[in-house]
């Protein structure tokens, strides 16, 4: 029985490495679809259990998409693998809010200092504007977290690497989780518009196009943060 077990995790393996070569050797783009079932098996010589399953591996890892009743696509990248990874990390115990900070600091320093010098008018609008706004919402802390976390967002799109977005957005579902509780843990409503405001200076620094101003921020904004989740006695 486990090695028939064995033998089925080996052929989808197989499948799954077939397929992924296929999109390379053809230079599919996303969105473009993948050979049906039916084809693969007879390809590949295996079942279509097994390529069917070799399509939901690739749809769990979010190389593919599939809808019902049609052909499986090449999936734009997004986030939601590496998320989960980081998410099962952290709820394991395999590493910690802190070495999640430690590395978010590192690449938003970087992200940062790239968007001064790379981001387009309208990208800096969008970073200022919620910046701004996460003033604007004061009180109302899920729209504060939210422009908190776009503003984020928005400055590595404006650095134009995308794996920096890529991973960025990775680190959101943990931010969700922790940002509350960093938030709360300031002890007085002028701390916390020290951090909105804080937001509008790298903005602003962003907008003039100062890298170095810029990164001194960022990097005073995350050690401020780790801060108040060390006081909060996550970190």
């Amino acid at each position: 029985m486990f090695t028939e077990v064995s033998q089925d995790l080996g052929l989808v393996s197989g499948a799954i490495s077939a397929i992924t070569r296929h999109i390379r050797e053809n230079e599919l783009a996303p969105g473009e679809k993948l050979p049906s079932e039916m084809m693969l098996s007879q390809q590949l010589g295996v079942s279509r259990t097994v390529v069917r399953e070799a399509f939901r591996s690739l749809s769990a890892m979010r190389l593919i998409d599939m809808s019902p009743g049609k052909r499986a696509t090449v999936a734009t990248l997004d986030h939601g693998a590496m998320s989960l990874m980081f998410e099962h990390g952290i709820h394991t115990e395999q590493i910690t809010i802190q070495q999640i900070y430690d590395v978010r600091r590192t690449i938003e320093v970087r992200t940062v200092t790239l968007a001064a010098l790379r981001r387009t008018d309208s990208e800096a609008l969008d970073i200022l504007h919620h910046a701004n706004q996460m003033e604007v919402d004061f009180g109302h802390n899920e729209k504060v977290m939210e422009h908190d976390l776009a503003f984020h967002l928005a400055v590595a799109k404006a650095s134009k690497n995308p794996v920096f977005e890529l991973i960025l957005g990775a680190f959101q579902n943990v931010t969700r989780q922790t940002w509350p509780i960093g938030w709360k843990s300031r002890t007085s409503d002028e701390q916390r518009h020290a951090a909105g405001q804080l937001h509008i200076a790298i903005g602003q620094a962003i907008a003039a196009g100062d890298p170095q101003i810029a990164a001194t921020l960022m990097a005073k904004h995350f050690d401020e943060s780790v801060h108040a989740l060390i006081a909060a006695g996550i970190a």
